[in-house]
């Protein structure tokens, strides 16, 4: 892609999909027709360009190529830090070596992902693993921290830098300190061994927390089989089938996927202690700590297990109330079974809502066609932002499958803001799992130009058919929106430096503006703009708005109280070593925090895949959602296509990433400091639509 913002895209914009429409009724914009069919990609035969528009990405051969280059550079731009007098010129240096390793690292880390190719996922893992150890290695240079060290000592200097430079000059030293750069040069090299090492037994852990288990055929009922995948004799259990009708299948799919695997145990432990190994080493009390410094959190001390005990308290009440709507439903549609287990919360809860407020998935999808989704999102954006979303014809070979769209994101005075790519729809070995991945950071150059940040965002949305567009159920239409907010962070930032560009933030900051998208994914006012019935063109009626909306409030107590587990359970996994194994530390927390009982030989922990990329963190989805709610009832609940308030939400806390402190961010946006006690019960409200007068009541 072009880096410049200058008239070219108005020329790239032209450049729409060729499409088939089959459309009926219902008029689509250039960027809804553009999800709403299959593109028809025009051939180039005169050159073939590679992997999101980088040369050398044409082949395998190419990550060789442009990994050597980014080595080659990160070591000259090593020698220039060294030798750079105290300044505002030493920050860009550092920034300029980081954004040169990150821009291959980032793009590698998708493909390994994402590329249906192996080959290319193989290219991608071992450029991953290379640039990771190069950056570790960095990371403990003595010579580069004290280029650094040099400025931030220099009291007059600094304080003429401007705020984002003082903060990401202090967030690379943070980068030195939790690496070991203080320890004597035996045990920097057992810190920079300990950070390679993990990051082999995170990939070792991460697949296999995705590889599915098997069993003799024969040992299953014949009429659940074709609900798995057949190998010879034996069948393959892929997943948990949480959402299946079948008790049967349910219980099934649970104790044999969840079943303990002895190797994959032993990464866990290994992974963990390395971890723990690591953290002391540098001189913190656990993982933990090192973990969440510099987040909102701060530690896992005192505030922390505020929010876990203070949240089950809360709840306690209606969680046990939900569990019992679920144990009346099970004894209804199975009298013979009615023993409520872990494997019957989704289902079950999804019957209730389905029956208690007539929102069969079914009877919605009609209206969200994945192209009116891109409309409405496109209509959000416009009013929020002043920011339009333009399909673009990818070049041959910039993307990685035929049915990858490319979006230019285009603000009406700032020109070109960034590049979205699409890669919305199921394949073959496609991870199912809805992410947003950074591919390039926004920096600004040395030329003056801004480097355009790209993003990629990975969904598992059916294909578009014959007869129909991709229709999406309520839940795939939200989790759009969820990712679509991760984009915008990377696309509305105009940070200084890479090194905090968009998403590149505390992690418990990270998803304030994806979660918040949720909320608007479930406003009339939102929906009614886009939400038509692909056929008829007829719109979704309020009604039907209002109930999908109050469903969410059933059986909310015990999905939050699910999450407030899963966070408890990662940070016993990430705090001082216990005497136990982690099979029954989660044995005693699932019955201290959730309720449910734990299925003896099962290992759900084996499953957490969530444990690599959010170690010790897994509280952040809790404290974002809190945020969340409570921008939102503040700032957009009133009136959600402000754009007074768009623009202030983009000044305050989008445009920033990490380039200030997201406490202060949310205090400048909320215009107040909220306490951990606002925390809890922002989340609490979220599960009981009396709360809020409950308290009101309780305050008079």
């Amino acid at each position: 892609p072009e880096e410049d913002a200058g008239a070219r895209w108005r020329y790239n914009a032209l450049q729409t999909p060729q499409i088939r429409l089959w459309r009926k009724v219902t008029t689509w914009s250039a960027v809804g027709a553009a999800f709403n069919s299959n593109p028809v990609r025009r051939l180039d035969l005169l050159q073939r360009h590679g992997l999101f528009g980088v040369p050398e990405l044409s082949s395998t051969e190419g990550f060789e190529r442009v990994q050597r280059r980014a080595l080659l550079e990160a070591e000259q731009l090593v020698a220039k830090a060294c030798r750079t007098a105290p300044g505002a010129s030493t920050v860009e240096v550092f920034d300029k070596l980081s954004d040169t390793l990150c821009r291959v690292a980032d793009l590698a880390d998708f493909i390994k992902v994402a590329h249906p190719d192996p080959e290319y996922r193989e290219a991608g893992e071992k450029t991953c693993i290379k640039i990771g150890t190069a950056v570790e290695k960095l990371n403990t240079n003595v010579e580069l921290c004290r280029s650094l060290k040099n400025l931030l000592d220099n009291q007059e200097v600094m304080d003429q830098l401007d705020p984002e430079t003082r903060r990401v000059a202090e967030l690379f030293m943070f980068d030195f300190e939790i690496s070991g750069i203080h320890l004597d040069e035996e045990q920097r090299k057992e810190a920079v061994d300990l950070n390679v090492k993990l990051l082999d037994l995170n990939n070792q852990f991460l697949m296999g927390c995705h590889m599915p288990n098997r069993i003799d055929g024969r040992a299953l009922p014949t009429h659940i089989h074709h609900h798995f995948t057949s190998e010879g004799n034996y069948l393959q259990i892929g997943g948990l089938h949480a959402d299946s009708p079948d008790d049967v299948v349910r219980e099934v799919a649970y104790r044999i996927f969840l079943y303990p695997n002895r190797d994959l145990m032993d990464i866990l432990d290994q992974l963990l202690s390395c971890r723990n190994k690591l953290a002391r080493l540098v001189g913190y009390e656990s993982y933990a700590h090192r973990a969440l410094r510099g987040t909102m959190a701060k530690n896992p001390g005192g505030s922390m297990r505020y929010m876990f005990t203070h949240h089950f308290t809360s709840s306690f009440t209606r969680t046990e109330k939900d569990f019992k709507m679920m144990k009346d439903m099970k004894c209804k549609l199975n009298p013979r079974n009615p023993d409520l287990m872990p494997w019957d919360h989704s289902y079950l809860s999804g019957v209730i809502r389905a029956e208690r407020f007539n929102i069969e998935p079914s009877l919605y999808s009609p209206y969200f066609s994945l192209g009116s989704c891109m409309d409405g999102l496109n209509a959000l954006f416009t009013q929020l932002y002043g920011v339009s979303l333009l399909a673009e014809q990818p070049s041959a070979g910039e993307v990685w499958s035929e049915d990858v769209r490319k979006l230019a994101v285009v603000h009406e005075t700032e020109g070109l803001l960034g590049y979205i790519y699409c890669d919305f729809f199921i394949r073959p070995d496609k991870p199912h799992q809805d992410c947003h991945f950074t591919v390039r950071g926004g920096r600004m150059q040395d030329d003056g130009r801004y480097q355009l940040p790209v993003v990629a965002l990975m969904l598992s949305l059916p294909r578009p058919g014959r007869d129909a567009p991709t229709l999406l159920t309520p839940a795939m239409m939200e989790n759009l929106f969820h990712e679509m907010g991760h984009a915008m962070h990377s696309m509305l930032g105009r940070t200084r430096y890479q090194h905090v560009t968009g998403t590149r933030c505390a992690t418990d900051f990270a998803e304030v503006p994806s979660i918040l998208m949720e909320y608007f994914a479930t406003d009339y006012r939102v929906i009614s703009q886009f939400a038509r019935d692909y056929q008829t063109g007829q719109p979704l009626p309020q009604s039907m708005v209002t109930r999908l909306c109050e469903s969410k409030k059933v059986c909310g107590a015990a999905d939050t109280q699910l999450q407030v587990f899963y966070a408890a359970l990662d940070q016993a996994y990430h705090g001082k070593p216990q005497s136990r194994s982690t099979t029954d530390i989660l044995i005693d927390l699932q019955q201290k925090y959730y309720g449910l009982p734990c299925v003896p030989n099962t290992a759900w922990h084996l499953r957490f895949s969530h444990l690599v990329g959010y170690g010790a963190k897994y509280y952040s989805y809790l404290m974002s959602r809190a945020v969340a709610s409570m921008v939102w009832r503040q700032c957009f609940q009133k009136d959600p296509l402000n754009r007074y308030t768009g623009e202030r939400y983009r000044r305050e806390m989008l445009a920033h990433g990490g380039g200030r402190e997201p406490m202060q961010m949310v205090e400048d946006m909320l215009q107040k400091k909220p306490s951990m006690e606002d925390f809890v019960d922002a989340l609490v409200s979220e599960m009981d639509p009396d709360f809020e007068s409950i308290i009101m009541d309780s305050e008079n």
